[in-house]
């Protein structure tokens, strides 16, 4: 299986959060999964720790490549392909963020573990 994690679903992975479903812990942990996530996923967090939304993942954006490293996880890079994708995708969802990582799955053809319903609208194989 291949997929992208949203933001919250690799948080909740880290921190052992037990609003992570257990399908999505368990597609995590697969050792035959081929697990990716964005980098504009650090972007996010360091963003989002900043403006005081995620004061619990200071730590996590200060150490990030580490934990990518040991999670076994695979940066994919947004290029200009995801980009103008992510722009002209139709729909309502605004979050730049989403409409990136939903731009990579649709461009890569990989599924997305997050608790987001918002991006059905995408027509993306969403793993919860």
């Amino acid at each position: 299986m291949n997929f992208l994690l949203d933001t919250h679903a690799l948080l909740w992975w880290l921190t052992a959060d037990p609003r992570l479903s257990s399908v999505a812990r368990n597609a995590i942990e697969d050792p035959d999964a081929s697990r990716y996530i964005s980098s504009v996923t650090p972007f996010e967090i360091a963003t989002k720790v900043r403006i005081g939304k995620l004061d619990f993942a200071r730590e996590i954006a200060e150490n990030f490549d580490n934990y990518v490293t040991a999670g076994a996880f695979k940066c994919l890079d947004v290029n200009t392909g995801h980009a103008l994708l992510a722009g002209k995708m139709p729909g309502n969802h605004k979050d730049p963020f989403d409409r990136l990582l939903a731009a990579q799955c649709k461009a890569e053809s990989l599924s997305l573990i997050t608790a987001d319903p918002a991006f059905a609208e995408f027509g993306l194989n969403l793993i919860w």
